[in-house]
């Protein structure tokens, strides 16, 4: 088992003789710029919860042990044994709900993980921000009414158009890490979000955060810390508040398709067993946010054709970034900027979406026709896993592959077959 201390003052003097320790406050070990940008942080009325600003230390921890531990060299070369030792405000909250905050990891990153906590006070840079909230608050009276995660995305996209359709008081939380990735596709998306709807920049709130040489590129648990960004900031509402956290409901099922997607090994960021154990803890904990993904029900190819403004997002679409590995065109010679790969899952059931919702797609893709080596492999393993499939679609339990679902289990199934029916459609079309 792999151990870590976490600390987060400099006056903590626990030790673990056989644990790595880290400070999440030094810049050695940790980049994030959430207490750096103290001007949206002095946009909220009150300081975070102590709750939410555990959990919030936590998201950070669990992402940091995610990135610094290697799955190759474990039993199965997947599944890694950690162990945190963390110091939190709420102490006996956290041993209360300790085995259901192990449940939620474990099943969001595949690894079986054991917390340990104790007692601490707010550091010096939380005191006095807290101290300075109340006071830079007076003449800013701006409170939205909800928070909407944007992540650059399409489904990200297309969500906070509908929102904005019917309230336009949202804020909107946005997280890029270390490589150029998505962080311009963020940027433009806030451009023409703010445009449209005639925002405020207050509006908009985007951190980094990044563990310093980190190694392993699973990243299963980056969801949970994106996610924590918005929960934390919310929880300064004093107030019920909701997030949404828009995805289609195809990719949240997170149904292997092939074999280089089994089990853990494919992201769980918005399947509704997770969701529904992470909303059990916030509720436990007393965090007043609710949980939200408007699109449960809708595939990504549905969430475009019923779109609130179908003009806007036809425009725009391929402004978006669907690519689950972007920052991978620094490899290609004479190529600069991000650019979806056109051939990985995530890509692929862009192409089929727009297919579905568009009458072309204009997205700059690196390889439109699945031409190298590892896009034809890629390729034939989805349409194998399309002829499975269709072996057996009508077998319910084909939805529990990736994680138990205990309501609505016919609306899943249903949505599973055409979510399937739409990627087929795109992906037969293709020679391989």
């Amino acid at each position: 088992m792999t151990e870590f201390v976490f600390k987060l003052d400099d006056d903590d003097v626990f030790t673990k003789p056989s644990a790595s320790e880290v400070d999440l406050t030094s810049k050695g070990n940790y980049n994030h710029t959430f207490f750096n940008l103290l001007r949206p942080l002095y946009r909220m009325p009150s300081f975070f919860q102590n709750e939410a600003l555990d959990l919030w230390y936590i998201s950070l921890m669990v992402y940091y042990v995610d990135r610094k531990v290697l799955r190759n060299g474990t039993f199965d070369n997947w599944t890694r044994e950690v162990k945190l030792y963390i110091p939190v405000l709420e102490v006996d909250k956290w041993n209360e709900n300790k085995n259901l905050l192990i449940k939620m990891i474990s099943y969001l990153s595949g690894d079986a993980w054991d917390f340990e906590f104790r007692k601490r006070e707010l550091n010096p840079i939380e005191t006095k921000i807290s101290k300075n909230i109340p006071q830079r608050y007076v003449s800013n009276k701006y409170i939205p009414d909800s928070f909407c995660m944007l992540s650059g995305g399409l489904d990200s996209f297309i969500g906070a158009i509908d929102l904005l359709k019917v309230n336009r008081n949202i804020a909107f939380i946005g997280h890029y890490g270390g490589g150029k990735g998505v962080k311009p596709f963020q940027d433009k998306v806030i451009s023409l979000l703010k445009d449209e709807f005639e925002l405020k920049d207050e509006q908009f709130f985007n951190f980094h955060a990044a563990p310093i040489g980190g190694v392993e590129d699973t990243t299963r648990t980056r969801s949970f810390m994106f996610f924590m960004h918005a929960i934390i900031l919310a929880s300064c509402i004093n107030k019920e508040v909701d997030l949404y956290i828009p995805e289609n409901g195809l990719i949240s099922l997170n149904i292997p398709l092939t074999n280089s997607r089994l089990g853990s090994s494919s992201t769980r960021t918005t399947h509704p067993y997770y969701l529904k154990l992470f909303q059990e803890l916030l509720v436990k904990l007393g965090i007043q946010v609710t949980l939200k993904n408007p699109y449960q029900f809708s595939t990504k190819g549905e969430m475009l054709l019923n779109c609130e403004k179908p003009d806007f997002i036809k425009k725009h679409y391929q402004e978006t970034m669907s690519c689950s590995h972007p920052d991978q065109v620094r490899w290609i010679k004479g190529s600069v900027e991000p650019k979806h790969c056109g051939t990985c899952l995530p890509c692929t059931i862009r192409r089929a979406s727009i297919l579905k919702g568009c009458d072309s797609d204009f997205t700059q893709y690196r390889d439109v026709d699945y031409i190298n080596r590892k896009a034809k492999i890629e390729l034939r393993s989805y349409k194998i896993g399309l002829l499975d499939y269709f072996s057996s679609a009508e077998n319910p339990f084909t939805i529990q592959m990736s994680g138990k679902i205990d309501e609505d289990l016919e609306s899943y199934t249903d949505l599973y077959k055409r979510g399937m029916v739409e990627l087929a459609t795109f992906i037969n079309s293709k020679n391989g």
